[in-house]
């Protein structure tokens, strides 16, 4: 399947099946027998919570726990509870349930539109993604093969260029800066956006934790899985335009990595930040 065929699989599975009031089913990527990856559930999540919120209202945050590996061979249902519906703000909590079970849970808040005072963190320097190679392309060709992930090397619905690709020396071993683009023009929709920078959200952060360990571990030894996931919207984005996810780890303790990220417009504007703390097991 080419990227473009990926990137309108993705668009796809968004549309989720109406089945009972509050509840939902979402279809799966083709991943060929691999789990479901975190971001389509993060993503189907908080499309079944739009459905049920009035649309003057836009996402600003959500907190998600993974609680089992999902089954790609299995659709996800998606049940919302009606949490809050206030004057300003909009609360819901989605389960994810498979084979009885819930495999994930999320709080998401919703807001309408306010003006107020504003300011940022300015974004750090950096090339153009012009100046860059597409990452698919330079994990197929690398010699180092080992240093990369299984998703490195798929077909996915996003370009993704490195400021620092795995095959080459890195300046700084905490921080990992890429610029993505979704790979096909997407209509004026900001919530669709929205779900789709949730979905990109989930790229490669878990694996940022691993980068200070990259001389010393090889990749294939250490077991990785998102554990939670945290996402906040500041300013509206077009998620077709070029973005550069600015992913940094801070910590690795227990058996746990924790990372942040910080999404930037090519003109510098912060329009939303991510956490995650992940599994990060060393295996025998």
């Amino acid at each position: 399947m080419s990227e473009t065929n990926k990137a309108a699989e993705l668009l796809s599975i968004l549309e989720l099946e109406d089945i009972e009031t509050n509840l939902f089913r979402g279809q799966n990527e083709n991943r060929a027998g691999v789990r479901l990856f975190g971001g389509q559930v993060l993503a189907q999540a908080l499309a079944a919570a739009g459905k049920t919120v009035d649309d003057d209202r836009q996402c600003h945050s959500l907190h998600a726990y993974f609680l089992r590996p999902g089954d790609s061979a299995v659709p996800v249902v998606y049940n919302v509870e009606r949490i809050r519906d206030g004057t300003s703000f909009t609360t819901r909590r989605i389960v994810a349930i498979q084979h009885g079970e819930a495999i994930f849970s999320m709080d998401a808040s919703f807001q309408v539109h306010e003006e107020g005072l504003t300011h940022q963190i300015d974004m750090m320097r950096l090339p153009s993604p012009e100046e860059l190679h597409d990452d698919l392309e330079v994990a197929r060709k690398s010699s180092g093969a080992e240093q990369f992930s299984g998703w490195s090397t798929r077909e996915r619905p996003f370009d993704l260029r490195a400021v620092y690709p795995m095959d080459r020396p890195r300046p700084e071993n905490n921080l990992n800066p890429v610029w993505l683009r979704f790979r096909t023009p997407l209509p004026e929709s900001a919530r669709l956006h929205c779900y789709l920078l949730a979905y990109a959200s989930d790229m490669g952060l878990v694996s940022t934790s691993a980068l200070p360990h990259r001389n010393s571990v090889r990749r294939n030894r250490i077991q990785m899985a998102s554990l939670d996931h945290a996402l906040w919207f500041h300013r509206e984005f077009k998620v077709d335009d070029w973005l550069v996810y600015i992913k940094e780890t801070a910590n690795a303790a227990a058996s746990r990595g924790f990372n942040r990220g910080a999404f930037y417009t090519r003109d510098g504007r912060l329009i939303a930040s991510s956490m995650q703390e992940g599994l990060m097991r060393l295996r025998g």
